[in-house]
């Protein structure tokens, strides 16, 4: 088994995603114009204007919510650790240019989730990559294997890696057995879960922006009692990415191990075209009413998620001395709360740990609401279906627990790149919607009108958009 992944790894890794995923983003750079760039600011106008949602769906700052609980977990203590210690601090780089073009990555698949998104037999909105895969490409084929593909990876294996993470911080921080904090989780995340995706919103929404905010302080003080040191750890960083400073702290592999495992712990983190996020995005009653606004809203989530939390995590590291590249050193959670206790003694990795208990445990019940729509789209969304999903999700979070880090990350990186891979191709296949889509959103802006969706503007569409979402009285579909 082990052989099989690693084989999987090399050549989707290897030789497709580190090119294809930095390939694509830029060509959707180009496409929507800059996007990510130009247009910043209306990134954040789209969540700080939205207001109330509908019975059909949650609101797009919920969207945000549940998409950075998924997303701010593991990669962003972890993770970081792991690519600076696999790849050197020119990793950290790279994960900026996966986060700075992944935006708009991000922004197409979660406007294509928006644009073709269902209501399923309850009145809720479901929808994601395998349903654009459907609707818009016309292969349904496409969109079983994305679907099996991610249940597999998110709705499993992804819970796995985030409860490892959480039992091995309690571990080192409160010396809690691994076996007893997996009890934990599972009694706590079936609570939230068994309540459904709305449960699983009003819990994010709290939690999320709580948790982050206190990290984000921690490490603004970090950084204000360093700040001399701050320049020089930044030129370590752009140095370090094009092997100018490869020898710095003992480590020697140069380019191509900066950019592998900066792009591979960047994807790992902010998720951008992999396909994840769009299922959340669709959830959500968009505020202006055009798919665009949603996508931005997730674009946004890639920008918090790598260029400021993943930022903050790496400068403590960095700042600290902590990082040893011999083999056998500390490195991942360990690596992150050693950099803390540095900076701010014993408190440090009790800190640490209790971050990563709060994000990794949100990733776990975004990951299940991920899943929720995939099961939705085999036709497995009946509440039989979702009761032995649950039971399963929750089986692999008592399994992670228990896991060595390396096996469990060897495993989430084969699922990542083959749904990556999967739903790179898809949005390739439909850029020029989410091209119009986009000329049409900034056009109405232009014009100086709030921008709404109009379906009998794109007759190309034909059947694969749903009349009786997008044809509705705005007003009326909010208060649905």
């Amino acid at each position: 088994m082990t052989a099989i992944i690693d084989f999987i790894n090399a050549i989707l890794w290897g030789y497709v995603l580190v090119y294809g995923l930095i390939a694509v983003g830029l060509y959707f750079t180009w496409r929507t114009g800059f996007i990510q760039f130009r247009h910043f600011a209306e990134f954040f106008r789209v969540i700080t204007s939205s207001r109330s949602t509908s019975s059909s769906g949650i609101t797009p700052f919920q969207a945000l919510t549940i998409s950075l609980a998924s997303r701010v977990g593991t990669g962003n203590l972890a993770g970081v650790a792991v690519a600076i210690y696999l790849g050197g601090p020119g990793a950290i780089f790279w994960m900026w240019m996966v986060a700075l073009v992944g935006m708009a990555t991000a922004y197409a698949e979660s406007t294509l989730a928006q644009l073709y998104k269902i209501r399923n037999a309850d009145g809720q909105y479901r929808g994601g990559p395998a349903f654009y895969m459907e609707r818009g490409i016309g292969s349904r084929a496409m969109g079983y294997a994305f679907s099996i593909a991610f249940i597999l990876a998110f709705g499993l294996i992804f819970s796995a890696v985030q409860a490892n993470s959480i039992s091995v911080a309690m571990d080192e921080a409160f010396s809690i057995p691994k076996l007893v904090t997996g009890i934990i989780l599972v009694v706590l995340a079936g609570i939230v879960i068994f309540g459904g995706i709305r449960s699983i919103a009003r819990v994010a929404e709290k939690v999320v922006p709580a948790m982050a905010g206190l990290y984000l302080l921690v490490a603004l003080y970090v950084c204000v009692i360093n700040i001399t040191e701050i320049p020089s750890v930044l030129a370590l960083i752009v140095g370090s990415a094009f092997g100018f400073e490869q020898a710095a702290g003992g480590f020697t592999g140069g380019l191509m191990a900066a950019l592998l495992n900066g792009v591979k712990r960047g994807l790992f983190s902010n998720e951008a075209g992999m396909g994840s996020a769009p299922n959340i995005a669709a959830v959500a009653v968009p505020d202006p009413h055009h798919p665009s606004s949603q996508g931005m809203v997730q674009g946004l989530g890639v920008f918090i998620d790598t260029l400021v939390i993943c930022t903050a995590t790496a400068l403590m590291i960095l700042l600290s001395g902590a990082v040893d590249h011999s083999e056998g050193a500390p490195t991942g959670m360990a690596l992150t709360q050693i950099a803390l206790d540095t900076h701010i003694g014993a408190f440090g990795p009790w800190f640490i740990g209790i971050a990563i208990f709060f994000f990794a445990f949100t990733s776990i019940l975004g990951n299940y609401a991920y899943a929720e729509n995939a099961m939705e789209f085999l036709g497995l969304g009946g509440k039989k279906g979702l009761l032995v999903l649950k039971v399963i999700v929750l089986g692999f979070v008592m399994w992670g627990s228990l896991q060595a880090v390396t096996t469990v990350f060897n495993l989430a990186d084969a699922a990542m790149a083959i749904m990556a891979t999967i739903n790179l191709v898809a949005i390739l296949i439909l850029s020029k919607t989410v091209a119009k889509l986009t000329r049409d959103y900034f056009a109405q802006r232009r014009s100086g009108t709030e921008p709404v969706f109009r379906i009998r503007e794109y007759p190309e569409l034909g059947d694969g958009v749903d009349a009786s979402i997008w044809n509705r009285d705005v007003a009326a579909e909010r208060n649905r």
